[in-house]
Formats: C-alpha cells, structure tokens, sequence
C-alpha cells in the first residue's frame, strides 16, 4: 500500500498533499453538548439497525438483534414486541441480521445467509410479517465485513452498503456486490441513473457501515480502517474511493478523499445520522458518540466527541422523527464488555451544530 501523507489522527483539522501544502479544515464547530441519553429500552443483544415506522413523532421503531435473527418493534415508551425471527438468517462472525428500512409498509431487510448477503422485502401489517421477497442475493459473505446497513434516500430510491470480506479485491471490482455502496428501485432492480447500468452507486469501501444524508440531500458514509484511518465520506454516483489503494486521504486523483479521519482506536465508526446541522455517529472501539458538524457546503468541521468510555460500544445510530437521536450499544458482540442492562438503546438530544 502507498504511504499516506496524513496528519489528520482524531480530527478534520490538517491533511497534507504530496506538495506539503496544509489543508485547513472546515470552519465550524459543534454547538452545545447533547443532553444526557435515557433510557428507551434495555436487555437487548446486539441491536444492530434501527428505523422508524413513520414520521409522526410517537412513531414505533424497528430494531434488529444480529445473533438473535430477531426483529423487534420498540415503542417511544419502551415496549418490545416481537415480531418474529427471520428466515434464512445464519449469524457468523460480524454477520447475522444487520440492515433495516421502511418504506410505507414494506419493510427492508440485509441479512447474512448460508452462501451469501441478502436483501428482502415483507409486508408488515399490525404486528405480522407477510408476503417474504426476495430482492438481491449473492453479496459476498465473510466472518468479517459484511457490510449490511439499509436506507432510503431522499430520492426515494433504496441504498445498501456491503463489504469486502477481508477479500480486498473486491473492492475495485465493479461486477462484484462486495465493497460498494448499492442503489436500487424497491424491487430491488438498479435504480435509474446508476452509474455503471449496475446496482453499484460507487466502489473502493473497506466496510461501510453508515449512511445518512444531510438536509441538501448529500450522502455520507461512514467506514472501517484497517489499522490506521477510519473514514467520513461524502458519497458521488461512481466514486472510487480508494480501497485497497488508499487508507484514509490519499490526494490520489484516482479516488475520492474522506472529508474527515480518525485513528481506529477512537472510532472503529457504525451507525450514521444526520440531525441539527451535524452528523453523529457511532464508534465501537472507541466506545463514544462523535459529532460532525457540517458546514454548508457539505465539508465537515471539527469533531466533537461525546459520551467517551461511558456506555461502551455504540452501533447503532438513527434520528427520530421528533429530532433526537437513538443510539444502541453493542456489548455483547463478542468485543465488549457487557454492563449491567445491556444491549440498551437510548434517547439523545442531538445539539445544534
């Protein structure tokens, strides 16, 4: 791999190019802390994806448990019901029962099987699961990156992120599912005006594992590191964005920089959501809530962290209808260190940028 000349470790504060020159960062910061989290619901195991049924704002919530296959609907008070376990689902390693979106009363689904990654369409009428489709199989299938977060974009069309396996190839591959951002109709077909005719709406990921998008429409993805640079980046239809190449910025021409990096002991980044101007996103190793405040041109100001070492690891991360956030812990995945009422997913003022 080429050498990288970063010197951006746990902010958007300087990159240099293959010149020298410093980049400045964007200018705009954070605004006033999040409130304290409460409690919405506790004793989950591994909640891994959340989305709202609707956008009233007493809306119930669906969350999935990766191990579990189970999926559950979460009331604003805190009542679990649930709704069923999910066919086909084979938990391995980093894959199980992941992505979730909603769309009317169809409800999206990414799920590890037995040979490969799937994404499936139900109907979901009360409390039933009807009417089981079947809309995209064949994404590769690893003990670790598997990709698997699901959301609709404002254009209306489905986005799924996948992951590379530890197969690193495939990440610059094109006519492979792994390693890509996916767009598609809710049939699951390529959604018009895809770049390559193909459901890729771009390639070069290590392992997404967030998406949001801001109040122009503009889509971020948040992404693993290998050993040194997680990744924020601003997604465009066909961007190559670097993987197995690059690690972090690059200033290659060849692929698109990351608006902002971390060290991987401070992020290993999950879920992603955009909320007050900032977007906020999850980390696992580094067991904290960061905070991205945009600027208007969609650039990313300093991060701001939040929460350091106190609920453990947080996954997933999804605004709510009424402009909070929820955050889930994932402390019995196997890489953390369970406490007393764990999983749990909280409720979090999400501050103005």
């Amino acid at each position: 791999m080429r050498k990288l000349c970063t010197i951006m470790l746990l902010t958007a504060v300087t990159a240099c190019s293959g010149a020298g020159q410093v980049l400045p960062s964007a200018a705009v910061t954070a605004g006033a802390a999040p409130g304290d989290p409460k409690d919405v619901v506790t004793g989950l195991a591994v909640p891994w994806a959340i989305a709202f049924l609707s956008d009233g704002a007493d809306s119930d919530a669906l969350v999935t448990e990766r191990d579990s296959a189970r999926l559950l609907r979460v009331s604003q008070a805190g009542k679990v019901t649930e709704l069923g376990t999910v066919n086909g689902v084979r938990p391995d390693g980093e894959g199980g029962l992941m992505g979730v979106a909603v769309k009317g009363d169809q409800i999206f689904l990414y799920y590890t099987a037995e040979q490969d990654n799937r994404i499936v369409r139900y109907r979901l009428s009360g409390d039933t699961l009807s009417d089981e489709r079947l809309l995209v199989q064949g994404i590769p299938k690893g003990g670790i990156h598997n990709g698997g977060r699901l959301a609709f974009g404002p254009d209306g069309y489905l986005y799924a992120s996948t992951g590379e396996t530890g197969d690193r190839a495939l990440a610059q591959q094109r006519d492979s599912l792994g390693g890509k951002i996916l767009r598609m109709t809710a049939d699951g077909a390529p959604a018009p005006g895809n770049p390559f005719g193909t459901l890729v709406y771009s390639y070069g990921h290590r392992n997404v594992q967030g998406l949001a998008w801001d109040g122009s429409g503009r889509l971020y993805a948040s992404e693993f590191g290998a050993s040194t640079y997680d990744e924020l980046n601003l997604v465009k239809a066909g961007g190559n964005y670097g993987w197995p190449e690059v690690e972090g910025r690059g200033d290659d021409s060849r692929f698109v920089n990351p608006i902002a990096t971390w060290s991987t002991d401070e992020a290993s980044p999950s879920g992603l959501a955009f909320a007050n101007g900032s977007l906020w996103m999850g980390a696992l190793r580094g067991a904290r809530l960061w905070q991205i405040p945009l600027a208007a041109d969609g650039s990313a100001g300093k991060p701001v962290a939040h929460f350091a070492d106190r609920y453990g690891r947080l996954r997933a991360v999804t605004a709510t209808p009424g402009g909070a956030l929820w955050v889930g812990t994932s402390n019995k995945d196997g890489r953390g260190s369970p406490r007393e009422g764990d999983d749990r997913i909280m409720s979090v003022t999400a501050a103005a940028g």
